[in-house]
């Protein structure tokens, strides 16, 4: 952990039963489950019983049969060196070399053998991992701002409370089976860096001068969620302490618990409790079950979080010296590469001297080398933490300004020094058809084709604009939020199946800090979207208005130009071969939906 990293004295030193107790539990719970594997391939569990027994421990069924996604949740979104390495071999030896990072801080790895997971899940589990409650109806991965404790504006840094709270709920009887997901998020900056108005709960932190004192707390937002359909978080809370946070956050859980939908998962998740009761009855529900968590005592706060738990380390901080890196020579000529990669990817942190990179992925796979690699980079150039983002890429903080250069150069020999983080060819996706049972289309080819239709764009205002894609209206991509955003379904034309994606236009929150949701424009063919985005592109270069965002500029031409401008790919004239595939696929589009599982 970073020295400038302020942790409450009560999580500082967690003296070694707190580790212990943790380990006990954890391996307790792969035991149990390798004998509940063992009884469901010998038929004595039947697969509808246990299939509540594997996703409590983050184990998805595929489209494939046979084989399984493993989501190892990764809590505040920090991990070590050597823990990445840990997960380069599991890549390796379980997942065909390739892992998944996902919008919530989460690496994914697919096509693994039931038989074999048990096996998988202890390696994890030798470097404090855990895939525990990463999936079902249950408190998901908490999310923290990955430029935690890295740059000037930030009121404070918010990983301790991440990780306390992370840790409060995990293997609780209250969170391990609630009627549907829930999801929290945290950030220390004054603006919502990690769109808590989609959670249950968002949580930002802020300081309040009492008494002559300064107290840190969190603005408390609840209610948020997307889905086919999204809703945005009310304020609950304009101030919780953080003594009282894990009061709080049970509270907000005992209400969804106790009158969640448990009968239709499609209206299960807690905003359906306040579209139907109203926010001020939830804000009253709240309050009842917090005065009873006063006075009768609930989840206690954990004074203490084990070593490797959410990056936490009571090893004194150390900052590679850059000594392995790659010697590199001045010839004096400029590398175009490298300054878009400085000027896109490169932040001065407040401390002086250091600054944090973010390495772009494709989408958020990478290859088991390039974990290795990152891992290696994350100890000898920064601070031996790797952070995960919510837009699918990692940072490697606290490398010396000196080292950028040597440090570019060892990314490039990995594949990993691409340019354009955090712009429009950044493209986020879930992974959609590609393992999904739930997903209609496979949304990272398509993120492929996108990121290739808008790279060569240079304007400044097209290069600042998202675009978020899933393979299905359950918006693991995020579509809602996107400046350009698309969901996979599918049509019939002449009697033939073909794919399609719903374009939407103008999400993420406005000038006023409100989230607008995108506005639905009309259902493409899937090889005619990135021609759709080219359209739309060029119009809003020739058209905008100076200092007009993404947003305003849609709502004031109007759905209507939209679906106009894109009519002829909506219902083209003129057929070809292609249009009857997904993007990727040498075969035909064939329409296959397996039972869902769903979501990230």
């Amino acid at each position: 952990m970073p020295a400038t990293e302020i942790v409450p004295e009560t999580l500082a030193s967690p003296p070694m039963s707190v580790d212990e107790d943790y380990e006990r539990t954890v391996r307790d719970d792969i035991a149990l489950f390798g004998r509940q594997v063992e009884a469901h391939l010998a038929g004595e569990i039947t697969a509808d019983q246990f299939r509540a027994i594997r996703l409590r421990r983050g184990i998805y069924g595929q489209r494939q049969a046979g084989v399984q996604m493993i989501r190892t949740k990764i809590p505040g979104g920090m991990v070590d060196a050597a823990q990445m390495e840990q997960m380069a071999r599991v890549a390796e030896e379980y997942g065909g070399g390739r892992a998944h990072l996902t919008t919530r801080q989460n690496i994914q790895f697919h096509f693994v053998p039931l038989g074999k997971v048990p096996e998988l899940l202890e390696r994890l589990a030798d470097v404090r991992l855990t895939t525990r409650e990463a999936c079902y109806n249950t408190v998901r991965n908490v999310t923290c701002c990955p430029m935690a404790g890295l740059l000037p504006n930030e009121v404070f840094d918010p990983r301790p409370y991440a990780r306390q709270v992370a840790l409060a709920f995990l293997h609780r009887e209250l969170t391990d089976n609630l009627p549907r997901k829930f999801k929290i998020a945290f950030t220390g900056y004054p603006e919502d860096t990690m769109v808590g108005a989609i959670h249950d709960i968002g949580l930002r932190a802020l300081i309040r001068e009492e008494g002559g004192e300064r107290r840190r707390g969190f603005r408390m937002v609840a209610g948020g969620g997307l889905g086919p359909m999204p809703n945005e978080a009310e304020v609950l809370d304009e101030f919780v302490p953080v003594e009282r946070l894990v009061n709080r956050c049970e509270a907000v859980i005992r209400v969804f618990a106790r009158y969640g939908n448990r009968q239709n998962k499609n209206k299960a998740r807690m905003k359906f409790i306040i579209r139907e009761r109203g926010f001020a009855w939830f804000k009253d529900a709240v309050e009842g079950e917090y005065r009873e968590i006063l006075a009768n005592g609930g989840i206690p706060a954990p004074e203490m979080v084990p070593e490797g738990f959410g990056g936490f380390t009571r090893r004194p901080s150390a900052f590679g010296t850059g000594a392995t890196l790659p010697v590199v020579s001045s010839n004096g000529h400029r590398d175009p590469d490298y300054e878009r990669w400085m000027a896109s990817n490169v932040r001065a942190q407040q401390q002086p001297g250091f600054s944090a990179v973010t390495v772009k992925l494709s989408q958020g796979n990478l290859s088991a080398l390039q974990m290795r690699a990152l891992a290696g980079l994350a100890s000898s150039a920064g601070d031996g933490f790797l952070r995960l983002t919510i837009d699918q890429n990692f940072v490697l903080a606290f490398v010396a300004t000196g080292n950028l250069k040597r440090l570019y150069a060892s990314l490039k020999q990995g594949g990993l020094a691409e340019g354009g983080a955090g712009e429009i060819d950044d493209i986020t996706t879930c992974p959609g058809a590609y393992s999904c049972n739930l997903a209609l289309t496979k949304s990272m080819n398509l993120g492929e084709a996108l990121a290739e239709a808008v790279r060569g764009y240079d304007d400044p205002g097209v290069r600042k604009l998202s675009i978020k894609v899933s393979g299905c209206p359950n918006s693991c991509g995020q579509h809602w939020i996107a400046d350009i955003g698309f969901y996979g379904n599918a049509r019939k034309i002449g009697g033939r199946e073909v794919p399609y994606y719903l374009m939407m236009l103008g999400g993420g929150y406005d000038a006023s800090g409100v989230m607008r949701f995108g506005l639905t424009v009309q259902s493409v063919p899937a090889r005619l979207a990135p021609e759709a985005t080219r359209r739309v592109l060029s119009h809003y270069v020739s058209h905008r208005q100076a200092s007009e965002s993404f947003r305003d500029y849609v709502v004031r031409h109007r759905v209507e130009l939209f679906r106009e401008m894109t009519a002829d790919l909506a219902k083209p004239a003129e057929l070809f071969p292609e249009i009857y595939k997904d993007w990727g696929d040498e075969t035909d589009f064939s329409l296959q939906l397996g039972r869902g599982e769903c979501g990230v």
